[in-house]
């Protein structure tokens, strides 16, 4: 059975983090496995977790009267769920479901921000990385938008 430890050492997301801040990001984790349609968080609500997705698929989605729940994005393994904690209010911004079977690794966010504040050093390299993920989303969402507006629906 895989541990915790190397679960976070493998994931993409923390790829080359030294290994003195594994030992301190262990501290803040746990498992987690949802099933599929099981919600994760509802736009508006506190945000107090982050996940690395190690299987399954996350679907975010928002809330568009008169339609429901719409996503927007689906992540995959390798991925990071949850940015909002960073920035307050710390609430969603978006709200986020298993589309199928997903298990996770499970960061407190409280006790990371504590982390990072104790060690700026570490701060910093989760910070960029974090950037680099909204980056990445900003820029799909760019795409998306350009194939809506040349391939718009007929039905609106």
């Amino acid at each position: 059975m895989t541990t915790t430890r190397e679960l976070l050492t493998e994931h993409p997301f923390l790829a080359g983090l030294p290994s003195h801040w594994m030992e301190h990001l262990a501290g803040q984790v746990r498992r987690v496995a949802y099933p599929a349609g099981q919600r994760i968080f509802d736009d508006g609500g506190p945000a107090e977790h982050f996940w690395l997705i190690v299987s399954g698929r996350v679907a975010l989605d928002i809330h568009v009267p008169g339609r429901g729940e719409v996503v927007i994005e689906t992540l995959l393994p390798g991925t990071v769920l949850g940015w909002s904690w960073l920035f307050p209010p710390q609430r969603w911004h978006f709200g986020a479901v298993a589309a199928e079977l997903t298990h996770t690794v499970r960061l407190d966010a409280a006790g990371v921000m504590k982390l990072c504040e104790q060690n700026p050093e570490l701060g910093f390299d989760l910070l960029r990385r974090f950037i680099g993920v909204l980056t990445d989303r900003l820029q799909a969402t760019r795409v998306r938008l350009l194939d809506l507006y040349e391939h718009p629906a007929t039905d609106r």
